[in-house]
């Protein structure tokens, strides 16, 4: 039995329209994508918008203790937007259908593993005979996926069912819009407008009445003095706060000084698993987390378990299958406050289902805390590797510590993520002064 992972790690789901992405966050894209490697198995097929150098792939599958011999790496044509993602008209293009029907050949698929399940997965699964192996394929035949990927449609399930989330509306109006952000920044509090469609807090802009606000979440902070400042900030930013296509702005109180956690979830047919907990890392978007949260007492991390839980039960009761990761702040006060829901695989799921579950034994699960971060820059993966080799700082399995490459060299930035493992918190923190500080050669 084998799996075909998709690694479509952008969509208009995720990030609202594709063209609007900048040639960055292309590129950036592209490389996440080869983050999928840490799912595969033995025998495997893999759909990659294109594929990583072998330094990388094959750290990663040393890790994981797969045969890079056994798996079928498909790379369709360049499409619309180029080659770094698989865009709509990569998936559907006659030449990948061809390739994936040949290597099925004599092989049983028993699962569909993706970023994301949108029209062109379930498409292109139809197309080749196999959408059984996609976990809850009506439901995502009928495009539900967009639904738990919308904070829109999130705000109504949770406030449906009792889950806390931050005072606010939804708008499909300019004037709605200006109404909503006037009432929350006349209260004396800031806002937070966010994209229906979008993640890591790059769809997010945060308004305030002065100068001040430390950002969390969002790129920037745009100061509102006045009504009018309000009108021509809606007029101005309404086509980019809508995604190009008039989607539904989600408008927010912002809460200063919070921290943002998440619990995830695997959604089966009869249940919704905890995957694990964490504590994303904002500066002033998501660069990293810890794994798990430090910033939450028990008692609320019991509380965005059992809440998460019961978000993940609301969309599981629709049809959903699949990860869900459900978002939550702990406010400055000690609330959990929801924020919103991602039906797909997150910049978390491989800490989870890979670093803890396949690289750790069993006897350090639970016992371990991971801090990751996109932060480490380096000439090169091959001079990070070295580094971290020659200052003994690499993952040991027999101690279940030490660092761990979990992303590919981004050359558009010069960065590399990184995963470090710590028997507590504060083990696994001193570690960042260290890499900081490592001497990284031009390999």
């Amino acid at each position: 039995m084998s799996k075909l992972i998709i690694a479509n790690s952008r969509t208009e789901e995720m990030v609202g329209d594709l063209s609007l992405l900048t040639p960055a966050e292309r590129v950036a894209g592209g490389w996440g994508a080869q983050r999928m490697f840490w799912f595969a198995d033995d025998g495997d097929i893999l759909v990659l918008p294109w594929i990583a150098d072998d330094d990388y792939i094959d750290y990663v599958l040393g890790r994981t203790g797969v045969d890079r011999a056994s798996l079928t790496l498909l790379v369709p044509s360049p499409g619309y937007l180029g080659a770094e993602l698989l865009t709509p008209d990569r998936l559907t293009d006659p030449g990948l259908r061809a390739q994936l029907e040949q290597a099925l050949t004599g092989r049983e698929i028993d699962e569909i593993v993706t970023c994301y399940d949108d029209a062109y997965v379930i498409e292109l699964a139809r197309a080749v005979g196999i959408e059984t192996a996609l976990p809850g394929f009506a439901f995502s035949e009928q495009g539900g996926d967009a639904l738990v990927n919308s904070k829109a449609a999130f705000r109504a399930v949770a406030a449906g069912i009792g889950v806390a989330i931050a005072p606010g509306a939804i708008a499909g109006r300019p004037e709605l819009a200006e109404a909503t952000i006037a009432r929350i920044l006349g209260n004396g509090d800031a806002v937070i407008v966010k994209k229906e469609f979008a993640g890591g807090g790059f769809g997010n802009e945060i308004l305030a009445t002065a100068e001040g606000v430390r950002p969390a979440g969002a790129r920037k902070v745009v100061v509102l003095p006045d009504e009018q400042a309000i009108k021509d900030y809606v007029a101005e930013r309404w086509s980019w706060l809508t995604g190009g296509r008039d989607d539904r702005l989600v408008i927010e109180q912002y809460f200063t000084d919070a921290v943002t956690v998440y619990s995830e979830f695997e959604v089966g047919e009869r249940a919704s698993e905890l995957r694990g907990t964490g504590q994303i890392l904002m500066e002033p978007v998501a660069i990293g987390e810890i794994v798990p949260p430090q910033g939450v007492s028990p008692e609320q991390h019991q509380e965005l378990v059992d809440e998460g839980r019961r978000l993940c039960e609301a969309f599981r009761g629709l049809g959903y299958r699949g990860n869900i990761s459900a978002d939550a702040i702990r406010t400055s006060d000690g609330r959990i406050v929801f924020s919103e829901t991602n039906g797909r695989l997150t910049g978390s799921t491989h800490l989870h289902i890979t670093l803890r579950d396949r690289m750790l034994r069993p006897e350090h699960r639970g016992h371990r805390v991971m801090i990751e971060r996109a932060a480490w820059t380096v000439p090169s993966f091959v001079a990070a590797v070295e580094a971290l080799r020659a200052a003994g700082l690499e993952f040991d399995a027999t101690t279940g510590t030490g660092v761990v490459l979990t992303g590919n060299y981004v050359d558009v930035n010069g960065i590399v993520m990184y995963c470090i493992v710590g028997e507590d918190y504060e083990s696994a923190e001193a570690v960042i002064a260290t890499i900081d500080a490592l001497p990284v050669g031009s390999a």
